[in-house]
């Protein structure tokens, strides 16, 4: 690494953790991932473990982190309270906690909570990926935020307005592991979207959506009926999670034509397919991976002053 980095941004989740160094004006200069997540951390420390993945990305002493995800969560390092929608996205980073007794500056960025009675609804984590889109000028519509909690919100000039979170993607691992479809499903590696099953599922739960759970069981009953394949049922299983996530954001929200679908790697194809079938048209594609660091980048750069050896002045 030739250049000194300034700073280091990283997203800090549940299972995994990755990091950043980043020269002053958000270059990434060296990354980190690895399966560091909160329980590894709480067992060896959070500290130690941020500062021997900075130390690897060669950080100076005295180099601030922006940090955000579940680390900032009650169980994680240190709670980052949730801060009430709606909400402008613009002035997050002075919001940012910051971790007391680290040997750097450390600060967290917030979660979003949307105190309503009948949809409470919380976030942590997206919100620094919206901060990205929104740097990006992408500052009023619908970002479809796909994940083990999938998000759908929506942006009124930077600000978020409203949002709703669908368990898609957490109940397509208890689906396939732990139910009544786990041998439906079993040896299949991973979700191909060509596959015609996908999109025979999609269709079917976006046709009628009251029928979710009959159509879950048939994949069973396909299995063991008619020798469907694993492929072919987990094509089926993904569809019509997917599509009754859809469903049920076109529920709350009506027209969702042009929406942005904030993704990367193979969850993207799968929710692109998605999209056409539901008939939304063109859409924005956004890269889930580039957000969240645009968006740790945009709040550094608020929070730090930062000048070019790489330390705050």
């Amino acid at each position: 690494m030739s250049a000194i980095p300034a700073y280091a941004a990283a997203d800090w989740g549940t299972t995994s953790f990755r990091a950043w160094a980043c020269s002053a004006d958000g270059t990434v200069l060296g990354e980190r991932r690895g399966p560091d997540g909160l329980t590894s951390a709480t067992e060896r420390g959070f500290e130690t473990v941020l500062e021997g993945h900075l130390a690897a990305l060669g950080l100076p002493d005295g180099a601030p982190a922006m940090m955000c995800g579940m680390v900032g969560s009650r169980t994680g390092w240190i709670e980052a309270a949730y801060l009430d929608t709606p909400i402008g996205l613009d002035g997050l980073a002075a919001q940012a906690t910051r971790v007391p007794g680290t040997r750097r500056p450390v600060f967290i960025l917030p979660g979003l909570a949307q105190r309503s009675a009948t949809e409470p609804d919380v976030m942590r984590g997206e919100e620094t990926q919206l901060l990205g889109v929104v740097a990006d000028g992408y500052r009023t519509g619908f970002v479809c935020m796909p994940g083990t909690h999938s998000k759908w919100v929506r942006l009124e000039d930077g600000s978020i307005d409203a949002f709703s979170s669908f368990m898609t993607g957490e109940l397509f691992q208890h689906l396939r592991t732990a139910s009544i479809l786990r041998q439906a499903v079993e040896g299949a590696e991973g979700v191909d979207p060509a596959l015609p099953a996908f999109a025979e599922a999609v269709r079917d739960v976006l046709a009628e959506p009251a029928l979710l759970t009959s159509r879950l069981f048939q994949i069973r009953a396909g299995w063991l009926l008619a020798g469907r394949s694993s492929d072919e049922q987990l094509a089926r299983l993904s569809g019509t999670l997917i599509g009754m996530e859809i469903a049920g954001a076109k529920a709350r929200y009506g027209d969702l034509t042009g929406a942005a679908l904030l993704a990367s790697g193979p969850i993207a194809q799968l929710y692109e397919t998605a999209f056409a079938l539901a008939g939304f048209g063109a859409f924005h594609p956004l890269d889930a991976d580039r957000c969240v660091r645009h968006g740790l980048h945009t709040a550094a750069a608020s929070l730090f002053d930062l000048n070019p050896t790489g330390s705050p002045s």
